[in-house]
């Protein structure tokens, strides 16, 4: 059994900054992709970034340039640097991990509001 926990949701003021974690842990030691999605009300849920164990990374066009995926060495955490926020990036974010089956985690909220 995998559990994915995220941390670091809030509330924030536009132009402000966030940072979300996220752990895995569980039977699998490490993950060979992990990431970041989310999903506004009323929206599909949508790439935020993924990053690869060889350190590749893709972004959602809308997040180019403001948010920073990393993850640690031994494959088990990911972090997302959120800067510049707009209230458009108001969502539940999912932690997303794949080693064989593709892994959720239940989401942390982001609210962008003054």
């Amino acid at each position: 059994q995998v559990q994915l926990l995220e941390s670091g949701g809030g509330l924030v003021e536009p132009g402000g900054s966030l940072r979300l974690s996220c752990t895995a842990s569980g039977r699998i030691v490490s993950f060979s992709t992990m990431g970041w999605y989310r999903q506004a009300p009323g929206n599909e849920r949508e790439l935020v970034a993924v990053i690869s164990g060889g350190g590749t990374t893709t972004y959602g066009d809308s997040v180019k340039g403001r948010f920073t995926i990393s993850r640690d060495k031994a494959y088990r955490k990911v972090f997302l640097e959120m800067n510049s926020l707009k209230p458009e990036d108001t969502a539940v974010y999912y932690c997303y991990a794949r080693e064989g089956g593709r892994y959720w985690g239940k989401g942390t909220l982001v609210t962008v509001s003054s």
